[in-house]
């Protein structure tokens, strides 16, 4: 068994939804159309509820209210648009993972985290397409649930090792799986057909150094994963950044020039923000705070 495989074998069971694949392909005409993009979403009222739900949350901090789908559009963005649609889909793609070998509150808190993390640090970079961070962020971890839901015996053996600490488990994974959940998550994503320049800082986040493409996205999200990481399973506000470096990969806050300061103000904004978008998307995920 290998990434690859393991992604095709279950591409079936792990979809995003349809409506998802509709936005998406929309989106990925030359001149996407408002009108069109509005007709898609309307005809699913959950996730037009949700999408209407965070255009108004203070994540935005817009201040009219926000009441018809082509308005939201209009005003966030297609590129916004993008990343809300993938976040309510994914939020519900995921269902049947073992309770017993992994909390899925945490989990969600944890991607959603890292995913407005990622895109916040990017943003204070002037990274050209910070939206697309955000993606990052959240779909870093899926690989995890893949193998969860799909070898649970061996996910025991390996999440046995938890207490002594995340790099104990990549490298259970490694010896009893023969890759890291960073790397079968992108060959999933490679099935949903996400760009290169996502799924392959997702593949390579664990080792940001080493890659050899989209070097910047990939150590953006590795301090992303690694903040996440450290502040769950609940929102330690007095997080101090200046004891942050010895969980990253050495180099990677020197590689970015981020300070500090920079850091801890991502960080606060983060946790507020997150907590506004789960408590829409997934309402009991916010229980950890």
């Amino acid at each position: 068994m290998n990434a690859q495989s393991l992604a095709n074998q279950v591409k079936s069971l792990f979809s995003l939804p349809e409506v998802a694949l509709r936005v998406n392909e929309a989106l990925n005409t030359p001149e996407p159309s408002i009108v069109e993009l509005e007709e898609i979403i309307i005809n699913d009222p959950a996730l037009t509820a949700k999408l209407l739900q965070i255009v108004n949350s203070s994540y935005f901090g817009f201040p009219a209210t926000i009441d018809t789908v082509s308005r939201a559009i209009t005003i966030i963005g297609l590129k916004e648009l993008k990343n809300l649609v993938l976040t309510t889909s994914v939020a519900t793609t995921f269902k049947g993972v073992p309770a017993e070998l992994i909390d899925m509150d945490v989990f969600w808190f944890h991607s959603i985290t890292s995913a407005v993390l990622a895109k916040l640090l990017a943003k204070r970079l002037n990274h050209p397409d910070y939206e697309r961070m955000f993606i990052g962020g959240l779909l870093h971890s899926i690989g995890r649930l893949i193998y969860i839901s799909q070898c649970p015996e061996i996910s025991r053996e390996i999440l046995a090792t938890k207490s002594q600490g995340e790099d104990s488990i990549i490298a259970a994974e490694r010896e009893k799986l023969g890759f890291t959940y960073a790397e079968l998550g992108a060959e999933l994503l490679k099935t949903w057909k996400l760009p290169e320049n996502i799924w392959q800082m997702i593949n390579d986040h664990l080792d940001p150094l080493n890659t050899k493409k989209f070097n910047q996205d990939t150590c953006l999200l590795h301090i992303a994963s690694k903040i996440a990481s450290s502040i769950e399973p609940c929102a330690k506000y007095d997080f101090n950044a200046e004891e942050m470096e010895p969980h990253f990969n050495p180099g990677v806050i020197d590689q970015l020039k981020l300070s500090p300061n920079q850091i801890q103000f991502c960080i606060d904004e983060a946790l507020l923000q997150a907590f506004d978008i789960l408590s829409i998307i997934n309402p009991k995920a916010t229980s950890i705070f």
